[in-house]
């Protein structure tokens, strides 16, 4: 391995930033800008830095791309689903990184229609992602959203299906999501702003004129809601939604009067959260209500949608968040999670017999998935964990009979889901909390310390990190590597409670929990110190900002995913994306206590002279969700101050952004990078 090649120095110019009467000085705040060449220049020695130091793993790179790609299925396709007539699918070809979609009409041995082959439009584009596919009602047309560039920034266009013509006006700098009304010719879409890339505008737009003539029907004017568009399952209602981290507000259109006013569903409440879904002529609203915090169901008449006409369907439970609900004709299903378990429940409308789904093992995912026909007895729903591959299901409502439509193939005839153990753990935290952790290991471990293990957590945005399968994640442990998934609070697997005690002035639960994990993993003799792993991306790279500068003795690598581990100077400047959305969730640094919280734990606040683990961190220049120079400033401050020889790399994507590369399988050599980082520093070399 190449450890004397000198590493990159960032220039230090310090920049003094004064709140309260509190300065911090940044050094490598020159580096918050895309535009200046040195700054290019520097990300450019930083990777090159990374390619020399890691040439030596080449090799075992392309030899893991390859085994992780052998896997997959490349001719693959969607399982079709129905609706209005045809049924749509999305499928891939042998040797092509891009969807083509298509569909075909009443039966799926009808000729098929090809919709778009987007291995033909991202031609001499370096990034390419489509999205928000919206067909018609007359099926004649369907709108869709490019972008070349990776910053979710979208241009819309109409297709003319008859002809195959696109049609000539663009409508730029969009979400890319679009509805259209029932008379086929109007379509709503969202706009950003240009600078903060905000969601907050919603237009009128007729299929065919000229886009500067589209009317603008609603701005959200407060900065820390986001605006979206869509239309009821039913098809009745063109539907606004407005959302911020705690409140919402609906706005809502009859679909056949598209030049009409939208009426607001209940105004909103500071801390009232609702959504809502029509049905016959109800309205029916999942709410937190009336201090339900985990959630309850409420029935509204569509003529009286004020909070004061809504009556309980589904009462609030203390133990059982309800997560979503999905309305058929004769039927009401009805997600909910339990100990941190999903469970999917059907409830006839007409009051016979109530009943779960079954599922057997100890840990897994289950959630319903694509349902956009109202008018059947099938719900169709995805069952996985982490050694069963993920398969999709229609279930028969009425009949309860089960069909597997599809189960994810793993290629290459040596996976065997019996050659597996998964287990659910409870790691106990500092404060006696019990925290769930998802464990995956090849059957036949012994657990004396000695086992790599690879420890992967979010915990933040009440968002959930089910135990889930990837065919990926079999290089590792094929290779002797333990994967845990620590349930950490700042989710929201074991309810809306685990949320709320890990953000805001509690977010310190979170980094805590991981750590405790970590400590729960190595007393249980599942690793050692020295072969213990931890990984995060974005939020989850914050997590491992933090972790390295509280425990950085307990982990001998560290992989940090676009993180956002510059808190206190994001959230000060509000022309960054999210960044005033994000108050609910971190606090706003602009009052006191939120400041000095957390400033006490903001990682590139509180980088100092220690030894730190060795270090992947992984950034894309067009990132709009975590700019680039977070990480940047990060690792050049790490450089400057760790103790230690460990390996330290910024590895720059320099044409993509938040997701990473847009190809299928280019994504897949990032993952190899990834992993040759782990492998090599457990000197595995095959």
């Amino acid at each position: 391995m190449a450890h004397n090649l000198p590493a990159p120095v960032a220039k230090i110019i310090p920049k003094q930033l004064e709140k309260y009467g509190d300065i911090r000085t940044d050094n490598y705040y020159w580096l918050n800008n895309r535009e200046n060449p040195e700054v290019i220049d520097y990300l450019k020695k930083e990777n090159e830095y990374y390619q020399k130091m890691t040439a030596h793993t080449k090799p075992l790179q392309d030899e893991l791309f390859k085994e992780m790609k052998a896997r997959i299925k490349e001719d693959d396709s969607s399982v079709p689903y129905f609706y209005n007539g045809y049924y749509y699918i999305t499928r891939f070809e042998t040797g092509k990184d891009y969807p083509i979609y298509s569909r075909r009409k009443g039966s799926l041995s009808a000729k098929e229609e090809i919709l778009f082959d987007c291995n033909d439009m991202a031609k001499g584009h370096t990034y390419f992602h489509m999205g928000g596919l919206s067909i018609s009602p007359d099926n004649t047309q369907v709108a869709f959203g490019i972008d070349i560039v990776g910053r979710r920034i979208y241009t819309i266009q109409v297709k003319s299906l008859l002809t195959d013509e696109v049609i000539a006006d663009k409508i730029e700098n969009t979400t890319g999501n679009s509805v259209w009304a029932n008379d086929n010719k109007t379509i709503f879409y969202t706009r950003q702003d240009k600078v903060t890339l905000r969601s907050d505008k919603v237009y009128r737009h007729k299929s065919g004129s000229d886009p500067k003539k589209d009317v603008l029907v609603y701005h959200e004017k407060d900065d820390t809601f986001a605006v979206e568009v869509s239309k009821s399952k039913s098809r009745k209602y063109i539907i606004i939604e407005s959302g911020s981290t705690l409140t919402t507000e609906y706005r809502f259109l009859a679909a056949d009067h598209a030049e009409g006013d939208f009426k607001v569903f209940q105004k909103r409440i500071r801390g009232l959260e609702y959504s809502i879904s029509h049905y016959g002529n109800h309205f029916y609203i999942r709410t937190n209500a009336d201090h339900a915090e985990n959630f309850k169901l409420m029935q509204t008449p569509e003529n009286a949608t004020e909070k004061s006409h809504w009556t309980e369907l589904i009462p609030h439970r203390k133990d059982v968040l309800l997560e979503d609900i999905e309305i058929f004709k004769d039927y009401l299903v009805v997600e909910e999670r339990s100990n941190g378990l999903t469970k999917i429940q059907i409830r006839p409308w007409n009051g016979e017999g109530a009943y779960y789904l079954p599922f057997e093992s100890e840990t897994y995912t289950a959630y319903t998935t694509t349902n956009v026909d109202f008018e059947t007895d099938v719900l169709r729903y995805s069952y996985q964990s982490m050694a069963t591959p993920s398969s999709v299901i229609d279930f028969n409502m009425k009949t309860k009979h089960k069909e597997v439509l599809k189960e994810q193939q793993v290629l290459g005839g040596k996976f065997d889901k019996n050659n597996y153990t998964e287990e659910r753990l409870w790691a106990t935290a500092a404060d006696g909390t019990k925290i769930p952790i998802s464990v995956v290991y090849r059957k036949g471990l012994k657990k004396d310390n000695s086992n790599p293990t690879l420890l992967y957590a979010y915990g933040s945005y009440g968002a959930s990190m089910d135990p889930y399968f990837s065919s990926t994640r079999l290089s590792l442990l094929d290779r002797g590597f333990v994967y845990a998934i620590a349930h950490i609070r700042g989710g929201e697997e074991l309810g809306r409670h685990w949320y709320e005690d890990g953000k805001l002035l509690k977010k310190k639960n979170t980094f805590t929990d991981f750590i405790d994990c970590s400590k729960f993993l190595i007393a249980e003799k599942y690793t050692a110190a020295q072969h213990l792993y931890a990984e995060g991306g974005s939020a989850g790279g914050l997590l491992m900002g933090v972790v390295v500068n509280m425990a950085p003795e307990l982990y001998h690598g560290v992989i940090a995913q676009v993180p956002f581990v510059d808190v206190v100077t994001t959230m000060l400047d509000d022309s960054i994306p999210l960044t005033t959305g994000e108050y609910d969730e971190w606090g706003n640094p602009n009052e006191k206590k939120y400041y000095e919280y957390m400033k006490s734990y903001s990682p590139y606040d509180n980088v100092t002279a220690k030894a730190y683990p060795n270090m992947y961190v992984s950034t894309g220049l067009h990132d709009s969700q975590v700019q680039y120079w977070e990480p940047a400033k990060w690792v050049a401050k790490l450089r400057a101050l760790k103790t230690d020889n460990n390996l330290l790399f910024l590895d720059t994507n320099m044409d993509a952004g938040h997701g990473g590369a847009s190809g299928r399988f280019e994504a897949l050599k990032e993952l190899a990078k990834e992993f040759s980082f782990l492998l090599d520093l457990e000197g595995i070399e095959r």
